[in-house]
């Protein structure tokens, strides 16, 4: 499970949560197929998130991703295997990278309403 935050920095460092999404890597290509992660390997993962009417002041944008949004979704044991069903040795510990380095760059992309 990735989760994916868009947060607004606000005053004194407030990190506001403006949108967020959870995300199975597993899923990735097929919602219907899932395909395990290769450790080490550089795997683009990209999804959308919804839409939010929402105003960032120049410098206030942060992303975080993270491999779990526990309690909110359930337990990730960052295997293959079904997570209602993972034993307590399931689980095991999962690192991920953003990369942004010439050939291998992350981004957020996201859409502007133009002014009236």
């Amino acid at each position: 499970m990735l989760g994916c935050f868009l947060l607004n920095i606000r005053a004194g460092g407030y990190e506001q949560l403006v949108r967020g999404e959870p995300m199975r890597a597993k899923f990735r290509h097929s919602w219907t197929h899932s395909q395990p992660m290769t450790p080490n390997e550089v795997t683009p993962i990209n999804f959308e998130m919804p839409d939010v009417n929402h105003t960032f002041l120049r410098g206030h944008i942060m992303v975080q991703i993270q491999s779990s949004w526990f309690p909110l979704t359930d337990l990730n044991p960052q295997k293959l295997i079904d997570p209602a069903k993972a034993k307590r040795l399931d689980f095991m510990k999962a690192t991920e990278r953003v990369y942004h380095t010439p050939g291998l760059s992350s981004s957020i992309g996201v859409r502007v309403v133009p002014q009236r």
